[in-house]
């Protein structure tokens, strides 16, 4: 059973997130509105990790589930994203299953409960 949502905004193709752990936005249909992701993961109690800004402002304003992974790392070369990404996951998922919102920034990683 899918414990992430990865959505539309991130790579399909990062094999980190082909596991039984993950779906992918584009798995259950490209066009889908932010607000029907946050539904889906809400009904399924899922994780979105998003580099959107509307999820950690929505999570801001009622509990979870669903809860939030804000990648804030801004642009960086698909290459660069993924080794950043295989570098810090381990971190981010663990953190993620104590806090309703985990802010990820290139060099640091802050949650709220």
């Amino acid at each position: 059973m899918p414990r992430f949502l990865i959505d539309a905004n991130l790579p399909y193709r990062f094999s980190l997130w082909h596991g039984k752990d993950y779906l992918h936005v584009y798995d259950l249909g490209d066009d889908m509105p932010d607000v029907a992701v946050w539904q889906y993961a809400k009904e399924h109690d899922l994780i979105i990790v998003s580099k959107d800004a509307d999820f950690s402002d929505w999570i801001m304003l009622s509990d979870p589930p669903p809860k939030v992974i804000h990648l804030r790392i801004g642009n960086m070369r698909l290459r660069d994203l993924f080794a950043f990404i295989q570098r810090v996951w381990p971190q981010i998922a663990e953190l993620s299953a104590r806090h309703k919102l985990v802010i990820v920034h290139e060099t640091v990683i802050e949650c709220i409960a």
